[in-house]
């Protein structure tokens, strides 16, 4: 279960993201640009599109290998895939 918290607006938004499984929880601080989310999330919310980034994450690696703290933009450094996938997510 993905748990998405907005926990700033503005320019830089800020969540926190609870991710829970069985085999326990791990906690995240996500930032990203407002420009970024217009980019991608035409569609959906902040929260959302979150979401989304982390059960993509979450299909690509264990919970416990998401880092603690980072920008949506990370992602694609260890994910070239990401930005042409995450529609799917969306959806």
């Amino acid at each position: 279960m993905i748990e998405v918290k907005q926990t700033g607006a503005g320019d830089l938004m800020e969540f926190e993201v609870v991710v829970r499984e069985a085999n326990g929880t791990t906690r995240h601080h996500v930032t990203m640009k407002k420009s970024t989310f217009e980019r991608f999330a035409t569609k959906a919310t902040a929260v959302r599109f979150v979401e989304a980034a982390f059960a993509f994450l979450l299909e690509h690696e264990p919970k416990e290998s998401i880092l603690a703290r980072f920008d949506v933009t990370v992602i694609r450094r260890y994910f070239p895939q990401f930005e042409r996938e995450i529609g799917r997510y969306l959806d």
